[in-house]
């Protein structure tokens, strides 16, 4: 890879994208039946009991272990989180690279812009 294309890809546009590959990726190497881990829930941090949103990084373990029915046990929404957490990646790749051939096939020139004069 050439540095202009390492520093494409690592253009603040596309951090949103490797953040969230990034929890995936930690969530499928992540043991869901491995002792209590350290929860970075607030509502669970201040001691209520009910959350909404726990189970959810299980449900997605799970997943990621082809283990369906324990996914959906764990959270309902886990399933569906992952879908569109992959659809919003795929959206954000390939809106950058839609963006980068209409500069190219522009040369960097907004024609519009200029269709009045």
């Amino acid at each position: 890879m050439k540095k202009n294309e390492i520093t494409y890809w690592l253009k603040p546009a596309f951090w949103e994208a490797w953040i969230w590959i990034a929890a995936l990726m930690a969530l499928a190497f992540t043991n869901p039946t491995g002792d209590s881990h350290f929860s970075l829930c607030p509502i669970k941090n201040m001691g209520w009991d009910f959350c909404p949103g726990c189970g959810l990084g299980h449900s997605i373990m799970w997943l990621f272990r082809g283990n369906f029915s324990a996914s959906f046990k764990a959270h309902p929404l886990g399933i569906p989180a992952v879908i569109t957490l992959i659809y919003r990646i795929i959206n954000i790749f390939t809106t950058q690279r839609k963006l980068k051939q209409s500069k190219n096939n522009n040369h960097g020139r907004d024609f519009k812009a200029h269709a009045g004069n």
